[in-house]
């Protein structure tokens, strides 16, 4: 018998444990996260440094970019993260043209329905994967209603754009580390096996438009209650509809509805422990690029547990970008996310017993 550490197997000890611990860290998706956290975390940095803080939701926004992509090839990366990429920053310009003009509760509504439909359209056109507008609509929601001097629209959006670029190249730089690591530890690096499907006939696919259809009157419904309640912060209801609605032809799954509530609301507790001590800004950094990395290592696992990095993250994106009383800001996304999550999920049982009276005749 061979004593402790010793043997003929010892010495491929480290190497065998570096190879589980790679296929794991592969396995939840950690170069996804990694890239996601440091494409946010890299441009806040920059704006603390410099002093405009206040700029905080376009390089959040623009970081988005990087969510994109997972594990397609980079062939196939390069064209939905080129596009996806173009597209948010297309939103974040509709959305800074309307905060300039203080655009009247009408025009916003009206570009809400613009941007639910464009996101929906070019995701299933190109092929995105997530399958969702649910970062186009976020992001439009949160910059449209940000008080934007004129002088400063252009290098709000220069923000936006170097931040969206800098994720490009983060997305991308996967090709050139894994033709210089490729002979030597090629577990550090998840397979690339997701192809993305163009479809051009995508516009006039019948479950496209039902999917667009759904989600607008659900975010119309949910953005009225919410105003006519006077909840702060009504975007977080459209927020939640477009969350919980699934992609066009996808199941109508009523447990995620459940899942968004459940998870925000313990999300909202995560968020209290780190907002309300009033944590220096290295901190409220820091929070985003963990809420970046956690949400991107669960969303595929479980959605619920996804969201309390989602809820931390998102709230203090807006805590940074326009600061109000956190216990306010901590209640407010509570009842709105409730709010939408009900509309949503009457929405699903009102699709589930349609589809059952059709199947009975």
């Amino acid at each position: 018998m061979h004593p402790v550490g010793s043997g003929p197997h010892a010495e491929s000890g480290k190497p065998e444990s570096l190879r589980q611990w790679a296929l794991s860290l592969r396995s939840f998706q950690f170069e996804v996260a990694t890239r996601a956290a440091v494409a946010a975390a890299l441009p806040l940095t920059i704006l603390v440094l410099t002093g405009q803080l206040d700029w905080a939701a376009y390089a959040a926004f623009g970081a988005m970019t990087a969510l994109f992509g997972r594990n397609e090839p980079y062939r196939v990366r390069l064209r939905t993260v080129t596009v996806a990429g173009t597209l948010m920053l297309a939103i974040i310009t509709f959305a800074l043209v309307l905060a300039l003009i203080e655009a009247p509760l009408i025009v916003l509504t009206a570009g809400l329905v613009v941007v639910i439909a464009s996101g929906i359209l070019v995701a299933n056109t190109a092929g995105l994967f997530p399958p969702t507008p649910i970062f186009f609509v976020f992001g439009f929601a949160v910059i449209a209603q940000l008080p934007t001097p004129g002088e400063e629209f252009w290098p709000r959006l220069l923000v936006a754009v170097a931040s969206a670029a800098f994720a490009w190249l983060l997305t991308m730089s996967g090709w050139l580390l894994r033709r210089v690591s490729r002979h030597h530890e090629p577990d550090l690096f998840k397979n690339l096996f997701r192809g993305a499907l163009v479809r051009p006939g995508a516009i006039r696919d019948r479950q496209v438009w039902l999917s667009i259809a759904q989600n607008v009157v659900g975010a119309l419904v949910a953005g009225s209650l919410a105003l006519t309640a006077g909840i702060g912060h009504p975007y977080w209801a459209v927020v939640s509809v477009v969350a919980v609605l699934p992609p066009p032809g996808a199941k109508h799954s009523v447990s995620r509805a459940f899942h968004r509530m459940i998870g925000t609301t313990l999300g909202v507790g995560v968020t209290a422990l780190v907002l309300l001590p009033s944590p220096p800004v290295a901190v409220l950094i820091l929070v985003i690029a963990l809420g970046q990395f956690g949400a991107e290592i669960l969303i595929g696992r479980h959605y619920g547990a996804a969201l309390l990095f989602v809820t931390p993250l998102a709230l203090t994106v807006v805590h940074l970008t326009s600061p109000v009383p956190v216990p306010a800001l901590l209640v407010d996304r509570v009842l709105e996310t409730v709010l939408g999550s009900v509309v949503a999920l009457v929405i699903l049982l009102l699709v589930r017993a349609r589809v059952r009276l059709k199947n009975r005749h």
